[in-house]
C-alpha cells in the first residue's frame, strides 16, 4: 500500500523509528534505526506487512535494501524479525556476496539462523541477488537524491556498467528530486 514515507524523524528507538508525516506519527521498524537522527527530514521506503493480529511497517533507506528484505522474506523460515536482524548485522553488499558464494557457515552467525535456514537462504536466493553484489557506491559528491536514483536503477535490474555510463550525464543537471532523476535516467538508459 505504501511505497515511502517522507517526513521528520520524531523518535529513534533500538528497533524502530517514528516518522512524523503531516502530524501523523508512523512507527516503522528498521534494521538500522540509529542511522536516523531526531528532527531530521528523510524519506523511508516502506513495506507494509499485514498479519492476523497486526499491521506493521518496515522501513529502509534505499529501494535496494527494501528489495533485499523482500527477497529474504521469500525464504522459508525467515520472517520479518529475522530478516531485519540479518540486515542489521551486515551491510547489503556483504550479505549478498556471502549468499552468492554459498557461505552457509558465514550465514549461521546471524541471529536465529541455523545451518538448515542458512542452507535454505543460499538455495532460494543464490543467483537472484546480482543487483546487490559488488555494486559500486555512488560518489560522495553526488546529491542524496541522485544516489537514491542510481540505487533504484540497480534495483530495477540495470547493470552497474549501464548505471555508471549515465551517472555523469545525470550529475550535470541541477539538483532534482530522485523521481526526476529516475525519469531522466530511464530515458537515457532506453536510448542506449
Amino acid at each position: 500500500m505504501y511505497e515511502f514515507l517522507e517526513g521528520i524523524i520524531a523518535q529513534v528507538n533500538p528497533a524502530y523509528i517514528v516518522i512524523n508525516v503531516n502530524g501523523v506519527g508512523y512507527k516503522v521498524f528498521s534494521p538500522t534505526p540509529f542511522n536516523y537522527e531526531e528532527g531530521e527530514k528523510t524519506r523511508v521506503f516502506i513495506e507494509q506487512i499485514v498479519r492476523e493480529n497486526s499491521i506493521l511497517l518496515y522501513g529502509f533507506a534505499t529501494v535496494a535494501d527494501k528489495d533485499l528484505f523482500l527477497k529474504l522474506l521469500s525464504v522459508s523460515g525467515i520472517g520479518p524479525k529475522s530478516a531485519l536482524a540479518i540486515m542489521a548485522a551486515e551491510d547489503s553488499e556483504s550479505l549478498a556476496s556471502a549468499i552468492e558464494d554459498g557461505e552457509v557457515k558465514y550465514l549461521t552467525r546471524f541471529p536465529g539462523v541455523g545451518k538448515k535456514t542458512a542452507s535454505q537462504i543460499v538455495l532460494d536466493l543464490k543467483g537472484k541477488l546480482g543487483s546487490h553484489v559488488k555494486k559500486s557506491l555512488p560518489a560522495k559528491n553526488l546529491s542524496p537524491e541522485l544516489q537514491d536514483a542510481l540505487l533504484a536503477f540497480v534495483a530495477l535490474g540495470y547493470t552497474q556498467k549501464e548505471v555508471d555510463r549515465i551517472t555523469p550525464k545525470l550529475a550535470q543537471f541541477a539538483e532534482k528530486s530522485a523521481d526526476e532523476y529516475i525519469k531522466k535516467g530511464l530515458s537515457l538508459l532506453l536510448k542506449k
